[in-house]
C-alpha cells in the first residue's frame, strides 16, 4: 500500500477530548482524554510527553495539509481509551519553582493513573512514552507495576554512552545544576527536527508545533536536562517488569544503539521487542514515517496473550 494511502496518514473525524485536572499535593496537572465511542471497557493507553513539548502539542497536533499527525486520534480510532497529560510546569498545569525531573514526573503519574484507574475502571494501563516522557514511564512502571500493561519507550536513552545529543547538551549541565528554566523558543523547537538528520519530518510540523507551543511561553523546565546529562541511568531495567517494546529512530542522536541493547538485554520480561525505524530520527511521532510507529506499537499493544501457561 502506498504512503500516502495508508489509513493512518488520513484523518477521520476526530473522537471527542474530555479534559480533566488532578491534583498532586498543591499542584493542579491538565489530564486529556479521547475515546472514539462510548467509554467502556477498552483498552487503556497513556502517552507521556518529553522535555520540551506539553501533551496536545505532542500527542494531538494539528498540522494543516489533510494529514494526521494525531497519536491521539489513531489510537482512539483502533479501539483504545487514549490518555496523556501535562507535567508539572507544562501547558495548562500549574507553574512551580520546581525543575520538574524525572522524579516529579513519575509522581505526576501517579496522581494521573489514580483518576484513570477511577474514570476506566480498569487497574493496568499500557503507557507510549517518548524521549525523557519514556523515562518517566519506566520510572513509573519501576515504583507502581501494578498499574503498567505493555511499556513502549520512543526515543529512549539509558546511560547516554555515544550519545551526541547528550554529548552536547552536557556542554550546559552547570547551568541545568543553577536554574530551573531553559529558553524553548521557536528556534529551538525547529532544531528537533534538524539536530539528528534532515529531511526526516515535513517543516511545516515544526511550525505548527511551535505555534502550539509558544502559546505557553518561550521557557520550559531544565530538570530532564540535567538529569539526562548528569544522572543516568535513571531507569534499571531489572525492575522493569512489563513487556518492553524500544523503539529507536534510525538516526537518532539521543541514544545509541549499542546502549539501548544493553538496556534490552536485561529486562526481566521475555515479552519483549526492540524495534529500529528506517528514515526516522528523534521526533518519531512527527516523522514522514510516523505510520510504521503507529503501526509497530499497535502490533505490540495488541499482542495475542500467550497459550502456553
Amino acid at each position: 500500500m502506498p504512503d500516502e494511502q495508508h489509513p493512518f496518514l488520513r484523518p477521520a473525524a476526530p473522537p471527542p477530548r474530555t479534559d480533566y485536572t488532578v491534583n498532586k499535593g498543591g499542584v493542579s496537572l491538565a489530564v486529556y482524554r479521547k475515546c472514539a465511542a462510548a467509554p467502556g471497557p477498552r483498552p487503556v493507553l497513556f502517552l507521556v510527553h518529553g522535555s520540551s513539548n506539553s501533551a496536545l502539542s505532542s500527542f494531538d497536533l494539528f498540522v494543516p495539509g489533510g494529514e494526521e499527525y494525531s497519536t491521539m486520534n489513531v489510537f482512539a480510532g483502533l479501539g483504545y481509551d487514549v490518555w496523556t497529560m501535562d507535567h508539572e510546569n507544562y501547558g495548562r498545569s500549574s507553574r512551580t519553582d520546581g525543575n520538574s525531573d524525572i522524579a516529579s514526573g513519575v509522581e505526576d503519574l501517579i496522581a494521573a493513573s489514580e483518576l484513570v484507574v477511577r474514570e476506566t475502571g480498569q487497574q493496568r494501563m499500557h503507557m507510549l512514552g517518548e524521549s525523557s516522557g519514556a523515562l518517566r514511564a519506566a520510572a513509573f512502571a519501576m515504583v507502581r507495576p501494578e498499574r503498567v500493561g505493555r511499556l513502549i519507550l520512543n526515543a529512549f536513552t539509558y546511560t547516554g554512552r555515544n550519545s551526541p545529543t547528550l554529548a552536547k547538551r552536557a556542554e550546559q549541565v552547570e547551568y541545568f545544576r543553577t536554574h530551573n528554566r531553559r529558553l524553548r523558543d521557536r528556534a529551538m523547537i525547529r532544531s528537533i527536527f534538524t539536530r539528528d538528520h534532515p529531511g526526516t519530518s515535513d517543516p511545516a510540523v515544526a511550525e505548527a508545533l511551535a505555534d502550539s507551543e509558544l502559546q505557553f511561553g518561550d521557557q520550559v523546565p531544565t530538570g530532564t536536562y540535567l538529569d539526562m546529562t548528569a544522572n543516568l541511568p535513571v531507569v534499571d531495567p531489572l525492575k522493569v517488569l512489563a513487556p518492553v517494546m524500544i523503539v529507536r529512530g534510525e538516526h537518532d542522536g539521543i541514544a545509541s544503539e549499542e546502549d539501548l541493547l544493553d538496556f534490552y538485554r536485561l529486562l526481566p520480561n521475555p515479552d519483549r521487542q526492540f524495534c529500529v525505524l528506517p528514515g526516522a530520527a528523534h521526533a518519531l511521532v512527527f516523522g514522514y514515517n510516523r505510520h510504521q510507529l503507529w503501526h509497530a506499537a499497535h502490533a505490540f499493544l495488541s499482542m495475542p496473550a500467550r497459550r502456553d501457561g
